[in-house]
């Protein structure tokens, strides 16, 4: 009996944040919406009860867009830019504040109503999972003239599942193996489904621009177009010791597979993390001394988040860290190693601001951030010491 085919497949929410607000104000379907930049861009409610909203022709500030709708994106803008050269190219857009609650809780709520239809997931963030279709009932089946019906209509099964649960499309790229199912999700957006196999690799693959792969990032590819590579096909054309040559014996050998789809990687269901972290960029730098009450409060809202994060997923962090970029784009990181794990605010708190004290705080401060690292299940944390021994650094104090 011939071995099963295997299927795999990387689900890829559709402008998950946009789609989310779209959820929470209708009135903005179809139109241009930009979600990135601060509180202060909350719509309000006029005195009739329809909604003003913050437009990208009236920011100011260095922000980054964090997604944007399919309508606002033919207009060029895309995650990362920033919003003041969006609002070069979409001044009309609207403009919505990040709310990442909201957005975990409709991430919980996908991944449940995917694991209805198959419970084989690997997460990969808050909008992406890989699933293993493989071994499920129906998948190696043929329906009428279609060989891949029965994967298919579980993939459709999934999808469905997806929007009764939250309301939200999603596209799914289904193919023998991870590298390919990343790529195939995001050949057919908005709520599309892909089906490839290896031998649709040179048709549907070979043509993309080698960064379409997973692995290949900015440098990588920079270094493959001053050779004369720009498109996967180009890759694929090469021998893998020229790639080694190259690009040293792992990556080179690595670049050779992935231009051919190949992937043995199999779908991890079970994946401790490794840190949690949350950082803010301001719109204007900041100043230790004269903004400080800001700072502060900025600060103890990201240990909270930090805090707040680490207890609803069941963990608590040994190490306290923090990070901040000044306005000459340095960066900086300071960490605190404590004798035991923690996960409540007061503590995260106060060990980073003992990190924020080793840091020479005399240049304006473009972005903040706190991070837990080393975590352990707080399952398995001893008895916290009382409150009473706690004692809340002063933050910013020494500027």
């Amino acid at each position: 009996m011939p071995a099963a085919r295997r299927w795999i497949a990387h689900l890829d929410m559709d402008a998950f944040y946009a789609s989310v607000e779209l959820l929470r104000y209708p009135e903005l379907q179809g139109q241009p919406v930009v979600i990135g930049g601060g509180r202060r861009h909350q719509p309000r409610e006029r005195a009739d009860g329809t909604r003003e909203f913050a437009t990208l022709g009236r920011y100011k500030g260095r922000g980054v867009i964090t997604t944007a709708t399919y309508p606002a994106r033919d207009y060029g803008v895309h995650s990362g830019m920033g919003l003041m050269k969006a609002a070069q190219l979409a001044p009309q857009a609207v403009l919505l504040p990040v709310d990442h609650d909201e957005y975990k809780r409709y991430s919980r709520r996908f991944k449940a109503a995917v694991a209805e239809v198959a419970p084989h997931i690997e997460d990969r963030g808050i909008d992406e999972i890989y699933i293993d279709l493989t071994h499920l009932p129906g998948a190696q089946e043929s329906l009428g003239h279609d060989p891949f019906g029965g994967v298919r209509a579980i993939a459709l099964e999934i999808k469905n599942n997806v929007r009764r649960a939250t309301g939200l499309s999603c596209s799914i790229g289904l193919t023998p193996n991870k590298l390919l199912a990343k790529i195939a999700s995001d050949l057919d957006k908005p709520d599309g489904l892909t089906i490839l196999t290896e031998a649709d690799v040179p048709r549907q693959i070979w043509p993309l621009p080698v960064r379409r792969i997973n692995g290949i990032g900015p440098k990588a590819a920079l270094k493959l177009a001053a050779l004369g590579i720009t498109r996967i096909g180009e890759l694929a054309e090469r021998d893998a010791a020229w790639l080694v040559g190259h690009f040293g014996r792992s990556y080179g050998a690595w670049l050779h597979d992935a231009a051919h789809g190949r992937d043995e990687r199999p779908v991890v269901t079970v994946s401790e993390p490794v840190s949690m972290s949350r950082e803010t960029t301001f719109d204007r730098d900041l100043h230790a001394r004269a903004d400080r009450a800001e700072l502060s409060r900025v600060f103890t809202e990201l240990a909270d988040q930090v805090a707040h994060d680490l207890q609803r997923a069941g963990y608590a962090g040994r190490t306290i860290g923090i990070k901040l970029r000044f306005d000459d784009f340095k960066t900086v990181t300071r960490d605190l190693t404590l004798p035991q794990a923690v996960n409540d605010l007061a503590a995260i708190r106060r060990a980073a601001g003992q990190c924020l004290k080793r840091v020479d705080l005399t240049r304006r401060i473009r972005l903040l951030g706190v991070r837990a690292a080393t975590l352990v299940r707080a399952r398995d944390l001893p008895a916290a010491p009382g409150a009473a021994a706690m004692q809340e650094p002063e933050l910013f104090g020494g500027a």
